[in-house]
């Protein structure tokens, strides 16, 4: 390259170095060539990799419309490139047309943030319990992405592997894990604790970091798991009975009494279903003020594509205690009538007896097979027979 020398006083020299420019694609670069006692001489640019000519003093040579040039004083001398593609990255050249040529170089590196590569990444898995899939995640990137696997709800990543040297089917090495290093993941004998959304994060220290979700799924058939199969509750309060279902696919539930239609939410039954995890659910039915008719078996199923289950709780209702319920005394002088009325509802008995001072009632009843005599009050429950009730003086009452 050769320009047209004029003569000066002095002759030109480059006051400070050409500063080395690392831009983001897309970003505009700007270098500065610092330059005194010019005088009549000129200043070009031209990139060095290609002798491709950018610039002479203020008139841009190039056919790239993205390049400009300018100054300050004729001591600062700027080469600007709009919004920088990755075939400008290399040396730039700024040169004094003495004799001989004076030049120096700046760099100009181009970084490209992450991109993934959709074609070569993993989309959503599915896979049974117990078997194995391989997630993949690659990116492009200037410097290159590095690639981590991290679980999005921050659970642990369960690596197993082979044994050097073991033969298939034996035991796996394993190792728990809180993020994971390279493009590809295997995971073996996935566990249904292992589903979930894996996350491929890709970084080169060029912002933006990027990740994409990859869920895996795990399936298998429902699992019923019932905390109390025998339950007993008061009459007249509210019963909850709970079966917990673990599923995947999710499940259909339902509950049923006895042999009966599937029971709906109602003024009488209260049907939740309440979500515990991906593939946990707790099925509550809640039973107003419990009857002798509620009473019985209520099984609560599962169903998926898979198969099916269900598991039963045997409800009872518990009799509260209660006195025996007297009739008002009609005088004092006549004789007294006392109602007394068997607490199971089944019927009741009138009675009539003389007015005596020290009146008690006496009642012989069966308890767990065995018979006893007790003076009043009398409790009934669904274990307690009366036999006979007596009135007797008690100042002949013997224990």
């Amino acid at each position: 390259m050769y320009f047209i020398i004029s003569g000066g006083a002095f002759q030109p020299e480059f006051s400070g170095p050409i500063a080395n420019l690392t831009i983001t694609l897309g970003r505009d670069a700007t270098f500065t060539c610092h330059v005194k006692h010019l005088g009549g001489y000129r200043v070009g640019w031209v990139k060095a990799d290609t002798k491709a000519i950018q610039a002479i003093h203020d008139h841009v040579i190039t056919h790239n419309p993205r390049v400009a040039v300018t100054h300050s004083d004729h001591t600062m001398w700027n080469l600007h490139i709009k919004g920088v593609q990755i075939e400008d990255a290399g040396l730039y050249m700024c040169q004094i047309n003495t004799d001989p040529m004076k030049s120096q170089t700046g760099l100009l590196s181009i970084v490209v943030p992450p991109d993934f590569i959709s074609e070569a990444t993993s989309s959503d898995v599915m896979v049974g319990e117990g078997g194995q899939v391989k997630l993949t995640c690659r990116a492009r990137g200037i410097p290159p992405p590095r690639i981590t696997w991290r679980r999005e709800d921050g659970k642990d990543i369960i690596i197993r592997e082979p044994f050097a040297g073991s033969a298939p089917n034996q035991k796996l090495q394993v190792s728990i894990v809180n993020e994971f290093f390279g493009e590809e993941l295997k995971l073996m004998k996935i566990s249904r604790n292992e589903m979930g959304v894996y996350l491929c994060i890709a970084s080169n220290a060029i912002p933006p970091t990027i990740s994409k979700r990859i869920f895996l799924s795990v399936h298998f058939p429902p699992v019923i798991q019932v905390p109390n199969q025998l339950l007993s509750a008061p009459l007249g309060t509210d019963v909850i009975l709970e079966c917990f279902v673990e599923a995947f696919p999710k499940s259909i539930n339902y509950w049923v009494k006895d042999k009966g239609s599937m029971l709906i939410s109602s003024f009488k039954h209260d049907v939740k279903v309440i979500e515990k995890s991906q593939f946990e659910i707790q099925m509550v039915l809640i039973i107003r003020y419990l009857q002798k008719s509620d009473m019985g078996t209520y099984r609560c199923a599962a169903k998926n594509s898979l198969g099916e289950v269900e598991s039963s709780i045997r409800l009872y209702g518990e009799y509260t205690p209660r006195f025996p319920q007297l009739s008002n005394e009609v005088s004092r002088e006549a004789h007294k009538e006392y109602l007394i009325r068997l607490l199971d509802g089944t019927h009741s008995k009138w009675m009539a007896g003389e007015e005596r001072e020290n009146c008690v009632i006496r009642a012989a009843y069966r308890f767990n097979a065995r018979v006893h005599l007790r003076t009043i009050p009398i409790s009934f429950s669904p274990t307690l027979f009366l036999y006979f009730i007596s009135f007797v003086d008690n100042r002949n009452a013997r224990d």
